[in-house]
């Protein structure tokens, strides 16, 4: 009975977290569109982060329409 005290309450919050959260940051999705696949840092400032470089943040602006109308990062140039 103990268990099932616990348990309910537990599964409930689990499942609230499940519900409630949401990605909203990059996708591959966008990396793909883009032709950027594996190269997070053409628009992020680390890898598995959700700040933007300049470029990010003009994409971003942008609606994620054309990444080509935002400046390429300088450690991109030359690529």
């Amino acid at each position: 009975m103990k268990t099932l005290k616990l348990a309910i309450p537990a599964a409930i919050l689990g499942a609230g977290f499940l519900i409630c959260t949401t990605a909203s940051y990059g996708t591959p999705a966008y990396a793909k569109k883009e032709g950027k696949v594996g190269n997070c840092v053409y628009c992020h400032v680390a890898v598995g982060k959700k700040d933007l470089n300049e470029t990010g943040k003009c994409y971003k602006a942008n609606k994620f329409a054309d990444l080509a109308k935002c400046p390429v990062p300088a450690d991109q140039k030359g690529k």
